[in-house]
This record gives C-alpha cells, sequence and structure tokens, in this order.
C-alpha cells in the first residue's frame, strides 16, 4: 500500500479564529497534514500549547518581549523559536513548507504571502488584504512563480468551487452574498449611537474584533470584492453583492450562457480551510450537515451602499486602480482599531476612509515600496483626523 505523502503546513496567525480552526481541521486529517511552522502576533499561551500538541519544527511570536517565555517552554522539546515580524517573512521560505495558510490580520500578512509566493510556496489566503493593498503586484508574482492561491474567504472559496471544472469557461459575472451584519436594514440615526458591543454581536458567524466590525459597516464585503477581482481576474462590473441573511448561499458564479452555480451549506469557516488544504481533493468531515428543512426560506436583497459607504468606498477604490484600495485598507485598519478602543463613533469609519482617499497620496503605478508609502502616509493622516474628533 502507498504511504500518503503529508503536505506541510506553514500556519501564519495560528491563535486567531481561522488558525485555531485549521489547527482543528488538521488534528482530524493527521494522516493528511504536518504542521510545520506556527506564529502569532502576541498569544504566547495558546502558541506554546499548539506546538506542543503538534510538533512543529518553528513557531515565531512576533512580540518579542515574550520570546524568553516561548523560548523556555519549547526548546527543550527541540522545537526553533523565533521572534518578530521579519522572522515570519524568513521562515516562509523553508523548504520543508509545502503550503502556506495565510491567516494574519489585515496590512501585516502582505511581506509574508509575497515571501511565500517567491519561494515557491503555495498559499491557502485567508488574509484578503493581501489582495486588497497589492493585488496586481501579488498575482503577477504567483503567476510568474506558477503558484496557486487557494481562497479560504467562504465567499471566495464558494467561487472557487463553481469553477472546478468550468476554469475553460468564461465568467460573465460573481455574485458575493454578504449577510448585512447585525445591523441590516437599519438608519444611519441607528447607526450613529451604536456601541463596540452590539458591533462585535454577528448574527450568524463567529470571528475576530477586526473582521467582526468590517462585517458590521460592509466593508469586509468591499474588500471581499477587491480581492475576487484579483483571484477570478474579473472588471469591477463583473462583481455583483446581494445581501442573504441566513448565510447559506456562500456565493454564485454567471456564466456566459446565463447559467448560475452556487455553494451552499451551513456557516462553518472549516470547510473553506479544509478545501483550501486539501484541494484538489474533498476530505471526509464530520461537519454539521445543511438540512432544507431548517432554512424552508432563503431570502436575497440589495445592499444600501448609501448607509452602509464602506462598500461603495471599496467599489470606488477599484474603479481609481493604482493605490486607492491600499489606502482605503490602511485608512479602515486604524479606525477600526479606534472605535474598537472607543475612540471614534460607528459612521466616523466611513467618514475617516472616504477623507484619506481623497487626501493620500494617488500613485497610478505603484510597486512595492510605493504600497508601503501609502501604508504609512494614510496611517497618519488617520491618525490625524482621529485625534480631531476625540
Amino acid at each position: 500500500m502507498t504511504e500518503i505523502k503529508k503536505r506541510h503546513i506553514a500556519i501564519l496567525g495560528s491563535t486567531g479564529s481561522i488558525g485555531t480552526q485549521a489547527v482543528d481541521v488538521i488534528k482530524a486529517h493527521a494522516d493528511q497534514f504536518q504542521v510545520e511552522v506556527l506564529t502569532t502576533n502576541n498569544n504566547a499561551e495558546l502558541l506554546i500549547q499548539q506546538a506542543i500538541e503538534l510538533k512543529p519544527n518553528v513557531v515565531v511570536i512576533c512580540n518579542e518581549d515574550r520570546y524568553d517565555q516561548v523560548f523556555s517552554a519549547l526548546d527543550p522539546l527541540g522545537i526553533k523559536v523565533y521572534a518578530g515580524a521579519k522572522s515570519i517573512a524568513s521562515v516562509v521560505q523553508m523548504d520543508t513548507i509545502d503550503m502556506v495558510l495565510t491567516a494574519m490580520v489585515g496590512y501585516a500578512g502582505l511581506l509574508p504571502t509575497i515571501k511565500a509566493i517567491e519561494a515557491g510556496k503555495s498559499i491557502a489566503l485567508a488574509n484578503k488584504e493581501t489582495l486588497v493593498v497589492a493585488g496586481e503586484l501579488v498575482t503577477r508574482l504567483a503567476a510568474q512563480k506558477g503558484v496557486n492561491l487557494y481562497p479560504v474567504d467562504s465567499e471566495h472559496s464558494a467561487i472557487f468551487q463553481c469553477l472546478v471544472g468550468e476554469f475553460h469557461n468564461p465568467i460573465e459575472k460573481i455574485i458575493l452574498t454578504a449577510s448585512g451584519g447585525p445591523f441590516r436594514g437599519k438608519s444611519k440615526e441607528f447607526l450613529s449611537t451604536v456601541t463596540k458591543a452590539q458591533a462585535l454581536k454577528h448574527p450568524n458567524w463567529t470571528m475576530g474584533a477586526k473582521i467582526t466590525i468590517d462585517s458590521a459597516t460592509l466593508m469586509n464585503k468591499g474588500l471581499e470584492v477587491i480581492e475576487a477581482k484579483w483571484l477570478f481576474n474579473l472588471r469591477p462590473n463583473q462583481i455583483d453583492v446581494v445581501v442573504h441573511p441566513q448565510s447559506i448561499v456562500h456565493s454564485l458564479v454567471q456564466f456566459e450562457d446565463g447559467s448560475l452555480k452556487a455553494q451552499m451549506g451551513l456557516p462553518d469557516m472549516r470547510l473553506p480551510i479544509q478545501f483550501a488544504l486539501g484541494y484538489p481533493n474533498r476530505l471526509k468531515s464530520d461537519f454539521p450537515r445543511f438540512n432544507f428543512m431548517d432554512y424552508p426560506s432563503l431570502t436575497f436583497e440589495q445592499p444600501d451602499k448609501e448607509t452602509f459607504r464602506n462598500l461603495q468606498l471599496a467599489f470606488d477604490a477599484l474603479d481609481l486602480g493604482g493605490n486607492a484600495s491600499c489606502i482605503i485598507n490602511a485608512a479602515n485598519e486604524v479606525a477600526v482599531d479606534a472605535f474598537l478602543h472607543d475612540r471614534i463613533g460607528f459612521l466616523d469609519i466611513s467618514e475617516i476612509i472616504e477623507m484619506c482617499l481623497t487626501k493620500a497620496t494617488f500613485v497610478r503605478a505603484p510597486t512595492y515600496d510605493d504600497y508601503v508609502s501609502t501604508d504609512e502616509e494614510t496611517r497618519q493622516l488617520a491618525t490625524e483626523r482621529i485625534k480631531s474628533l476625540v
């Protein structure tokens, strides 16, 4: 009997929502996968626990102040321990890695993803900001290196699943579904007084704080629109968004003959994670199964881009091109952090993003260094605006 060759995985952001669910998937398929690298920003305790259980070759703790704690716990086990963001960008190039799951939050995921692609590693992409910030650069590099980008976001995984066996057929358009978040149907007057606690109560998904706020503002869907453009080589007018409160239809593809294909299932991020890690094989799972009788009515409606300005701002940035998407991503990260620290109101998030899109230096054909400069400039603009609002 031929022994299965395990796929060696690096999980960037192993202690976050996606990372911990990826660990669950890998543990359930220990005959298929071996964890080679684990990284975290700050959660030393969970990183140590994961490393003891999964026995990776290397771990990285981004916060250098926690290095001694992690080293003393794991060095006796023969696990190499490194610290700092630069270490993450370095370890992803290790020869022993087959696939890198990028589950870091925000802009921080860009450089490690680029370095992994340069090293020829397959990418399971859960860090949408990588393509939002530098989609043209990243997709061009992946094509040059012959590297596959496997989407992990449930919506992009759904599109990818619908396209398997259809790659030779042109897409007419894709339809990304959105739950609408906790404030679907609410007015601007209502949104002007919402609290952090209210915004963090997503009706269908359990996610990290940043992405949950992005879902409430519809910026998450805006970022997904931009990501989809680069993943599937689409024009902005080939991407639609519909609000689907039940989160059962995860997204759809319409082909040139008018046929629509949809991928459906219960809202469970383990499924798209497992599909990306195991592709082209569908691995058996014990995840709960969808039952139509539990959801006798599936509904769809137009998103309210006037009340939830972030979705329209994302389309605006896509139309502008250049570094515009990098601008809105940086502004959004700063604004969401300020909201989570009770420094600004919910509606201020959109106002800050729109201001930055207007004032930050626009670059038509940005290089990597331009993206770095744009990110720094925009964060400064957003921070100054927040200070004036406090």
